[in-house]
């Protein structure tokens, strides 16, 4: 079974993405609020996956996947975002993000995603 960490700023973000995954009989082994928190937690609890908020406060997404990298080349981070984050997106793929998917959340998308990167 995949253990996922949750990077958003956003309560509701994190509880409708953590129902959606639990559900989908995935185990969330941790959330963190902001890029640095979800960094930290990345090192100490080794997730198989990390989706992880573009626009977040102390540490946005883009810097957190930098460091993320530093720590593992082979993490594999799904990217979450908004319309109209493009570039960011383009940019988070290029430093290794594995996929992006976007807010509002689609079940089905989001549960694609996280199949395929854990087969890749």
């Amino acid at each position: 079974m995949a253990k996922i960490l949750i990077v958003d700023d956003s309560r509701t973000s994190r509880k409708i993405l953590r129902g959606i995954l639990e559900e989908a009989g995935l185990e969330v082994i941790g959330e963190a609020v902001n890029g640095k928190e979800g960094v930290e937690l990345f090192e100490t609890l080794q997730p198989d996956i990390v989706t992880l908020d573009i626009t977040m406060p102390i540490m946005d997404g883009v810097e957190a996947l930098k460091e993320i990298m530093k720590i593992d080349r082979t993490a594999k981070v799904i990217m979450v975002t908004a319309a109209g984050q493009k570039g960011n997106v383009v940019e988070a793929l290029k430093m290794g993000a594995y996929e992006f998917v976007t807010k509002p959340y689609e079940e089905d998308v989001i549960i694609d995603v996280i199949n395929k990167a854990m087969k890749a």
